[in-house]
Protein backbone atom coordinates (compact mmCIF):
# COMPACT_ATOMS: atom_id res chain seq x y z
CA UNK A 1 0.00 0.00 0.00
CA UNK A 2 3.26 2.05 0.38
CA UNK A 3 3.32 2.27 -3.53
CA UNK A 4 -0.11 4.43 -3.84
CA UNK A 5 -0.06 8.21 -4.03
CA UNK A 6 -3.13 8.57 -1.87
CA UNK A 7 -3.33 5.97 1.20
CA UNK A 8 -6.61 7.23 2.35
CA UNK A 9 -8.00 7.15 -1.20
CA UNK A 10 -7.11 3.41 -0.97
CA UNK A 11 -8.34 2.21 2.40
CA UNK A 12 -11.47 4.46 1.71
CA UNK A 13 -12.58 2.83 -1.83
CA UNK A 14 -10.45 -0.28 -1.74
CA UNK A 15 -9.04 -0.25 -5.54
CA UNK A 16 -6.20 1.68 -6.94
CA UNK A 17 -5.49 5.10 -8.61
CA UNK A 18 -6.76 5.50 -12.24
CA UNK A 19 -3.72 7.19 -13.24
CA UNK A 20 -0.84 5.87 -13.72
CA UNK A 21 -1.57 2.84 -12.74
CA UNK A 22 -4.56 2.04 -14.34
CA UNK A 23 -3.77 3.57 -17.25
CA UNK A 24 0.28 1.35 -17.29
CA UNK A 25 -1.69 -1.90 -16.99
CA UNK A 26 -3.85 -1.04 -19.75
CA UNK A 27 -1.44 0.27 -21.98
CA UNK A 28 0.77 -2.78 -21.42
CA UNK A 29 -1.88 -5.29 -22.72
CA UNK A 30 -3.06 -3.32 -25.84
CA UNK A 31 0.74 -3.27 -26.38
CA UNK A 32 0.83 -7.49 -25.73
CA UNK A 33 -2.35 -7.50 -28.05
CA UNK A 34 -0.53 -5.30 -30.42
CA UNK A 35 2.49 -7.29 -31.04
CA UNK A 36 0.61 -10.40 -30.71
CA UNK A 37 -1.40 -9.00 -34.07
CA UNK A 38 1.77 -8.12 -35.79
CA UNK A 39 3.16 -11.18 -35.27
CA UNK A 40 0.22 -12.87 -36.45
CA UNK A 41 0.34 -10.99 -39.58
CA UNK A 42 4.10 -11.36 -40.59
CA UNK A 43 4.34 -15.01 -39.83
CA UNK A 44 0.30 -15.80 -41.46
CA UNK A 45 -0.29 -13.13 -44.01
CA UNK A 46 -3.16 -13.05 -45.88
CA UNK A 47 -3.53 -13.86 -49.97
CA UNK A 48 -2.70 -11.08 -51.93
CA UNK A 49 -5.63 -11.27 -54.66
CA UNK A 50 -5.45 -9.04 -58.29
CA UNK A 51 -6.74 -5.72 -57.83
CA UNK A 52 -10.45 -5.51 -58.28
CA UNK A 53 -11.49 -3.74 -61.59
CA UNK A 54 -14.38 -1.10 -60.63
CA UNK A 55 -15.18 -1.11 -64.87
CA UNK A 56 -15.68 -5.03 -64.60
CA UNK A 57 -18.51 -6.11 -61.80
CA UNK A 58 -20.59 -9.50 -62.39
CA UNK A 59 -23.94 -8.58 -63.47
CA UNK A 60 -25.53 -10.46 -60.59
CA UNK A 61 -23.52 -8.64 -57.99
CA UNK A 62 -26.59 -7.00 -55.22
CA UNK A 63 -25.91 -5.73 -52.39
CA UNK A 64 -26.43 -6.70 -48.44
CA UNK A 65 -30.57 -6.23 -47.58
CA UNK A 66 -30.15 -3.29 -45.62
CA UNK A 67 -29.00 -1.39 -48.85
CA UNK A 68 -31.66 -3.29 -51.12
CA UNK A 69 -33.99 -0.46 -51.18
CA UNK A 70 -31.94 2.04 -52.40
CA UNK A 71 -30.20 -0.05 -55.13
CA UNK A 72 -33.40 -0.99 -56.46
CA UNK A 73 -34.53 2.85 -56.11
CA UNK A 74 -31.41 3.39 -58.29
CA UNK A 75 -32.30 0.35 -60.70
CA UNK A 76 -35.81 1.90 -60.87
CA UNK A 77 -34.35 5.12 -61.89
CA UNK A 78 -32.59 3.60 -64.59
CA UNK A 79 -36.02 3.54 -66.17
CA UNK A 80 -35.82 7.83 -66.89
CA UNK A 81 -32.60 7.78 -69.31
CA UNK A 82 -34.61 8.79 -71.69
CA UNK A 83 -34.54 12.39 -70.06
CA UNK A 84 -30.55 12.47 -70.47
CA UNK A 85 -27.67 10.41 -69.05
CA UNK A 86 -27.81 12.56 -66.27
CA UNK A 87 -31.41 12.02 -65.03
CA UNK A 88 -30.94 8.82 -63.27
CA UNK A 89 -28.50 9.64 -61.20
CA UNK A 90 -29.32 12.97 -60.14
CA UNK A 91 -32.70 12.20 -59.70
CA UNK A 92 -32.04 8.62 -57.96
CA UNK A 93 -29.16 10.23 -55.08
CA UNK A 94 -31.47 13.38 -54.42
CA UNK A 95 -34.65 11.90 -53.99
CA UNK A 96 -33.47 9.81 -51.69
CA UNK A 97 -31.56 11.92 -50.17
CA UNK A 98 -34.78 14.45 -49.83
CA UNK A 99 -36.41 11.32 -48.74
CA UNK A 100 -33.71 10.98 -45.40
CA UNK A 101 -33.78 14.53 -44.85
CA UNK A 102 -38.02 14.47 -44.81
CA UNK A 103 -37.79 11.95 -42.18
CA UNK A 104 -35.09 13.48 -40.09
CA UNK A 105 -37.48 16.81 -40.11
CA UNK A 106 -40.17 14.96 -39.68
CA UNK A 107 -40.77 15.49 -35.61
CA UNK A 108 -40.05 19.47 -36.71
CA UNK A 109 -43.16 19.59 -38.41
CA UNK A 110 -45.66 17.44 -36.93
CA UNK A 111 -45.18 19.61 -33.69
CA UNK A 112 -48.13 17.77 -32.04
CA UNK A 113 -47.70 17.69 -28.29
CA UNK A 114 -49.35 14.33 -27.65
CA UNK A 115 -47.65 11.17 -27.61
CA UNK A 116 -49.83 8.62 -28.32
CA UNK A 117 -49.75 7.65 -31.68
CA UNK A 118 -54.00 7.81 -32.52
CA UNK A 119 -53.55 12.03 -31.69
CA UNK A 120 -50.25 11.86 -34.31
CA UNK A 121 -51.95 11.06 -37.73
CA UNK A 122 -49.54 13.04 -39.97
CA UNK A 123 -46.18 11.73 -38.70
CA UNK A 124 -48.25 7.83 -38.33
CA UNK A 125 -48.67 8.10 -41.53
CA UNK A 126 -45.90 9.26 -42.81
CA UNK A 127 -44.16 6.42 -41.06
CA UNK A 128 -45.88 3.88 -42.06
CA UNK A 129 -46.29 5.19 -45.35
CA UNK A 130 -42.04 5.01 -45.78
CA UNK A 131 -41.60 2.40 -43.68
CA UNK A 132 -43.82 0.07 -46.56
CA UNK A 133 -41.98 1.39 -49.21
CA UNK A 134 -38.93 0.55 -48.08
CA UNK A 135 -40.31 -2.72 -47.37
CA UNK A 136 -41.50 -3.09 -51.09
CA UNK A 137 -38.59 -1.99 -52.52
CA UNK A 138 -36.09 -4.21 -50.44
CA UNK A 139 -38.41 -7.50 -51.15
CA UNK A 140 -38.19 -6.10 -55.06
CA UNK A 141 -34.90 -5.96 -55.16
CA UNK A 142 -33.64 -9.17 -53.88
CA UNK A 143 -36.30 -11.38 -55.93
CA UNK A 144 -35.62 -9.26 -58.71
Amino acid sequence: MAQYEDIEAYRKYGSEPFFPHHVLRQAIQFLAVFALLVLLASLAPGPMLPKADPFDAPANVKPDWYFLSAYQFLRLTEKLSFLGQWVPRVLGVLVQGLGAMAVWFLPFWDRNPERHPSKRPLAIRVGIGITFFLLAMTLWGHFS
